[in-house]
């Protein structure tokens, strides 16, 4: 009886010792928004937390709640901000609660798209196009700094856009819609970006923008919640470390193009790349 209850006081310790902070497996918690990169980056990472010992929590979200969700701590990160511009309004909102590690991706481009078929090449020649475009244009969630930036547009007649109607809804319906107008030889028009495997898939051509709707070219930022590299300084060395750069998500956007569980694509990807990226993290 005392050896059997020698045993179990034995059990209990042990038992509250795993439970302790000390023990406990940490957690990692990025929010993302379904853009095809941000998918793709934002798996890639998480899988490679987990070979580090991390559990890791993926929040799929709107652009908005992406951001506070890292200003307010709820998130340890977010791998998918467009700046200097198309988040601009989100950074100064926030600045003071995240800090910026800088580019993960450098010469990003985004703006009006049409498919190669159509006879135009500009925005501005949209508005004498307005019935072969059925007055609309196919957009993506409305909290996207895309969005803000072609809704201000049509709202200050931009480009001659007054007349357009923005019709928002998600990355997945626009491509969806694109896809269908390109079948049916239509012509439409859908905010887009480089990177994205559309361009690999169809003839596309981002109009031009003489008015500077869009900007110039941006990057896509790392950025982090305030206080992480003092509370989890190995988490922030990662996102710091890791040279996205070097890491091309050409694969892994083909792989969740065509259909590919994501999380799968990216096991795959940080399997096939370890080497490299082992050697990222141990600098």
């Amino acid at each position: 009886m005392k050896r059997l209850l020698k045993i179990c006081t034995v059990l209990v310790a042990v038992s509250c010792m795993l439970a302790s902070p000390v023990f406990a497996k940490k957690t990692a918690r990025i929010a993302y928004v379904e853009w095809a990169r941000a998918v793709a980056i934002t798996h890639v990472a998480g899988e490679i937390l987990k070979k580090e010992g991390y559990k890791v929590k993926l929040q799929s979200v709107a652009t908005a709640a992406m951001w506070a969700s890292v200003a307010t701590g709820d998130s340890d990160a977010l791998l998918c901000a467009w700046l200097p511009v198309t988040h601009a309004d989100l950074y100064a909102e926030y600045k003071d609660k995240v800090v910026d590690l800088g580019p993960n991706y450098t010469g990003a481009k985004l703006g009006l798209v049409a498919p190669a078929y159509v006879g135009i090449n500009s925005i501005a020649e949209m508005k004498d196009h307005l019935k072969e475009f059925d007055g609309k244009i196919i957009g993506i969630d409305p909290g996207a700094g895309m969005s803000k930036s072609i809704e201000k547009a049509i709202a200050e007649n931009t480009s001659g856009l007054g007349k357009f109607k923005y019709i928002s809804g998600s990355d997945a319906i626009m491509v969806a819609s694109l896809a269908q107008a390109i079948k049916n030889k239509e012509w439409i028009v859908v905010p887009g970006w480089q990177p994205h495997w559309m361009f690999g898939q169809w003839k596309l051509k981002i109009l031009d923008d003489p008015d500077g709707i869009f900007g110039s070219e941006e990057t896509i930022n790392t950025v982090v919640r305030g206080g992480l590299e003092k509370e989890d300084p190995e988490l922030f060395a990662f996102f710091k470390k890791i040279d996205w750069k070097q890491l091309p998500m050409d694969t892994v956007l083909l792989d969740n193009k065509k259909g590919m569980d994501p999380r799968k694509s990216a096991k795959k990807y940080v399997e096939a790349n370890w080497d490299k990226i082992e050697a990222m993290l141990k600098k």
